[in-house]
C-alpha cells in the first residue's frame, strides 16, 4: 500500500483545474456518455420498473446476506470451484500470493477489477516478486503510465489520445507523435497477445454471483477477461460479498441496467459465465469483506452496498466532471467513493463527502436507486460530530451559529462586515478567502435586507395611514 500523504480533494482538484482546457473536455466527455446513457434509458419503456425491481432485489440480498452467501458458496463448490473467504484487504492479498505460489506462478494477467484496486493487490503482488499485467485496455495505459484509474468503467478517461499516445511511444516503442486510436489500440493489443498465451493464472473480477447456480458473471467490452479466464490453468476471480444475486433469472434485470447507465449501450459485448472449472483447470473466488459488514449496520449508509459499479453517478457528478477521478484519493471515486470510502477510514476519506454540490442528479440516474445525496448529506453530519473536519472549520461553524442565533450580533456583524469590504476591501480579497480564489466579489450593498425591510415597512404604514 502507497505509504504517500494523502492530498485533500479540495488541493488534487486545484491542480487538475489548472489546465482549463483539459477540465473543459473531460467535463464534455463525461456528459456525452451521461447523455448517451439517457438516450438508452428512455428507449425501455419500463426503465424505472427495471429500476425499481434491481433496488428490491439487493434489499433483498442486504437482508439475507447471510444466508445467499452460504447457498452460493454451497453451490459453486458443488461445481468444483475453490472458495476463499477475506475478512479484509490484507487477507485477500495474501490468499491471492498464496494461490500463485502454490502454482509456482510468477507472471499473472489481471482483468478490470476494482475490488483489487481497492485492495492495492497489484503493489502487494510486485513486492512479492509476481509480475502482474492489467489487460483492460484503460487499466493497461494508467498501469504503464503508474498511475490508478481514475474511473470505474473508464479508467483513463482523464487522458488523450496525445497522452497515451506518448505512453505508449515510451514504453512500446510506438511511432512517436501517431495519435490514431485505431494505431495505438492495435499496437496494445499485439503487446497483450504474448501476455495472453503465456501467462499461467489470470485473475477478474466479478460483477454477478448468482446465489442459485453458484457461478459468477464478468461484463467486458474487451473480451480480456474471457481471453485470460480460458488460456490460463487457474482462474481466480475476487468479489466482495455484495455482489451477490439470489436467482440466475434476476441476472436479465441487471444486464439491462448495467451498460445502459454505464456506457449507453443495450447490453456489454461480453457477458461471461463461469460454473465450473474444464478439466485439468482450477477457478479460485474470493469473497471479501473489507468493511462491507460495518457498512451494512450502518442502517443509514447500507444502501450504498447495491452498488453495481457502473460509474453513471460519476458521469452526472458536476463536481466529478470539473475535478477529475483522482482528486478524490480512493479506488472508487465520485459520488458513491465518497460514501463507501469513509467506511474504510474517516479521518482519511473526511474531505470526501463535502465534495459534492448535493444536487441530487447522481441519485436520479443510479440503477439500482442508492439515496446517494441523503447518504452524502448524512456522512457529513456523521463527521462533524465524530470530530473528523479541520479545527478552523469547526471553529468557523461555531462563530456562524452564534452569530446567526442572536439577532443583535448579527447586526452588529452584518454592519461590520459591510463597512469592512467598502472601506478597506484588501481584508477581504486575498488569499486568506477561498471564495476569493475563484470569484470577484459581490458588489457591497448600502444596506441589509433587514433595514430595507424595516425602511420600507415604515413608509408603506405611513403612506396607508395618510389614506
Amino acid at each position: 500500500m502507497s505509504s504517500k500523504k494523502t492530498i485533500e480533494h479540495s488541493e488534487a482538484a486545484a491542480r487538475f483545474n489548472k489546465d482549463v482546457k483539459r477540465v473543459d473536455w473531460h467535463d464534455e466527455t463525461l456528459w456525452f456518455v451521461r447523455e448517451k446513457r439517457d438516450k438508452s434509458a428512455h428507449q425501455i419503456p419500463d426503465w424505472e420498473l427495471l429500476r425499481e425491481t434491481a433496488s428490491k432485489i439487493k434489499n433483498n440480498v442486504l437482508s439475507n446476506i447471510h444466508d445467499y452467501l452460504i447457498e452460493f458458496e454451497a453451490n459453486a463448490q458443488k461445481n468444483g470451484i475453490k472458495v476463499h473467504w477475506a475478512a479484509d484487504a490484507k487477507e485477500h492479498n495474501e490468499i491471492v500470493h498464496s494461490i500463485l505460489v502454490k502454482h509456482d506462478v510468477k507472471q499473472m494477467v489481471k482483468s478490470k477489477s476494482m475490488l483489487t484496486e481497492e485492495c492495492h493487490l497489484n503493489e502487494y503482488l510486485a513486492e512479492n516478486g509476481v509480475e502482474v499485467i492489467d489487460s483492460d485496455l484503460g487499466e493497461y495505459i494508467v498501469q504503464l503510465r503508474k498511475e490508478p484509474p481514475s474511473h470505474i468503467v473508464l479508467p483513463a478517461i482523464h487522458l488523450k489520445k496525445e497522452d497515451v499516445s506518448e505512453t505508449f511511444h515510451e514504453h512500446l516503442g510506438t511511432e512517436k507523435g501517431n495519435f490514431d486510436p485505431q494505431y495505438l489500440t492495435e499496437s496494445a493489443r499485439q503487446q497483450l497477445r504474448d501476455t495472453f498465451l503465456t501467462r499461467k493464472a489470470a485473475l477478474t473480477g466479478v460483477n454477478f454471483a448468482i446465489a442459485e447456480t453458484g457461478e459468477i458473471v464478468v461484463c467486458t467490452n474487451e473480451g480480456n477477461a474471457d481471453m485470460g479466464a480460458h488460456l490460463a490453468d487457474v482462474h481466480i476471480a475476487c468479489m466482495g460479498f455484495e455482489k451477490l444475486i439470489p436467482k440466475r433469472e434476476h441476472l436479465g434485470v441487471f444486464l439491462r441496467l448495467l451498460a445502459r447507465s454505464a456506457t449507453g449501450q443495450p447490453i456489454t459485448t461480453f457477458s461471461s459465465h463461469f460454473k465450473k472449472p474444464r478439466d485439468g483447470k482450477e477457478i479460485h473466488i474470493v469473497i471479501v469483506d473489507n468493511g462491507r459488514s460495518t457498512q451494512l449496520g450502518r442502517e443509514d449508509f447500507r444502501n450504498s452496498l447495491k452498488c453495481i459499479r457502473c460509474g453513471a453517478c460519476m458521469n452526472t457528478c458536476p463536481v466529478y466532471r470539473r475535478s477529475g477521478g483522482h482528486s478524490y484519493h480512493n479506488a472508487v471515486a465520485g459520488p458513491i467513493g465518497s460514501i463507501l470510502a469513509p467506511n474504510l477510514d474517516m479521518s482519511k476519506n473526511a474531505d470526501l463527502p463535502f465534495a459534492s454540490t448535493l444536487c441530487g442528479s447522481c441519485t436520479n440516474v443510479c440503477p439500482v436507486k442508492i439515496d446517494i445525496h441523503d447518504q452524502l448529506y448524512k456522512w457529513r453530519q456523521v463527521l462533524v460530530k465524530e470530530g473528523h473536519t479541520p479545527t478552523s472549520k469547526t471553529i468557523a461553524m461555531k462563530t456562524m451559529a452564534t452569530v446567526l442565533a442572536n439577532p443583535t450580533v448579527f447586526n452588529i456583524a452584518g454592519k461590520s462586515g459591510r463597512f469592512v469590504m467598502k472601506n478597506a476591501p484588501g481584508l477581504v480579497n486575498n488569499k486568506m478567502n477561498k471564495w476569493y480564489d475563484q470569484r470577484e466579489m459581490p458588489a457591497v450593498p448600502e444596506e441589509s435586507f433587514r433595514d430595507w425591510y424595516k425602511k420600507n415597512s415604515r413608509e408603506a404604514k405611513e403612506k396607508n395611514n395618510e389614506q
